[in-house]
């Protein structure tokens, strides 16, 4: 049996790659309270077939507890591989967060693709505290809103940004 304890990040590695460096950077960085354990860690794809790419990410996917979005000017033009990410965590119903790498504190209706706007998941700005808070939190609160029939696009609202020291 899988053991899922990951983190699996999407984005549109061609423009916004340096934001998951940044979270990299982050959980290495032993004067600031930021961790999680990455998913595309699991393997490394060599062969660039698109059927070998899928199945690494199934791979990853098995092992993925919550799903992240980075959100960037082009990601929701991206249909090759991260709505087919987006597909895939929708279908494993693992919990969401979108990060707006733009600050957007809500979710970014010019800047998210479709498929998420509609789907239940914590939008937040992209900042070491709030996703940590949304990591540690939002999938608790994703399963109760499940439950109770909820769907669509959550956010954390001004006093939770404040309580971690984030200015408006």
């Amino acid at each position: 049996m899988a053991y899922h304890d990951k983190v699996y990040v999407s984005m549109d590695a061609d423009n916004d790659l340096y934001y998951y460096r940044l979270m990299q950077a982050w959980k290495q960085n032993d004067n600031m309270r930021f961790d999680f354990r990455d998913a595309h860690d699991i393997n490394n794809i060599y062969d660039k077939s698109e059927e070998s790419i899928k199945s690494g990410l199934q791979e990853r996917f098995r092992h993925t507890k919550i799903f992240v979005l980075l959100v960037g000017e082009h990601t929701k033009y991206l249909y090759k591989y991260v709505r087919w990410e987006i597909e895939q965590a929708i279908k494993r119903d693992i919990p969401c967060i979108v990060v707006n790498i733009n600050g957007k504190r809500s979710c970014d209706n010019d800047r998210c693709p479709a498929l998420m706007r509609d789907h239940l998941a914590i939008h937040i700005s992209f900042n070491a505290k709030i996703l940590q808070y949304a990591l540690e939190n939002w999938p608790a609160s994703a399963e109760r809103k499940k439950q109770c029939g909820k769907n669509g696009a959550y956010y954390y609202n001004d006093d939770v940004y404040k309580q971690l020291g984030l200015n408006i």
